[in-house]
């Protein structure tokens, strides 16, 4: 039997990791930065904080980012499969005003 990625096991195309969108949309450089962020409290989904970087993450969720200058509220659009250039990572979600 082949071996199985850790970060797929479980994952379908219906959700994916919390810290992997965070770094596939460009909202942290690394996943190790995205999991910072996320165990430090500073990211909420759907009004829910959470601390768990493998949280699940689905289209139609809102997310709640309180990064250094400011507080981003942006509305799940789509899942990436890979961390793609700014102008596809834009496209995964939409800033809530």
């Amino acid at each position: 039997m082949a071996a199985v990625d850790a970060d797929k096991a479980g994952e379908d195309g219906a959700w994916q990791r919390l810290d992997k969108f965070l770094f596939f949309a460009r909202f942290c450089k690394s996943r190790a930065v995205a999991a910072e962020l996320i165990a430090g409290g500073l990211v909420r989904i759907n009004r829910q904080p959470t601390e768990k970087p493998h949280a699940k993450l689905r289209p139609g969720d809102v997310l709640t980012l309180a990064l250094a200058h400011r507080v981003i509220v942006a509305k799940v659009l789509s899942l990436a499969p890979r961390r793609g250039p700014a102008t596809e990572a834009r496209r995964l979600y939409e800033e809530i005003a």
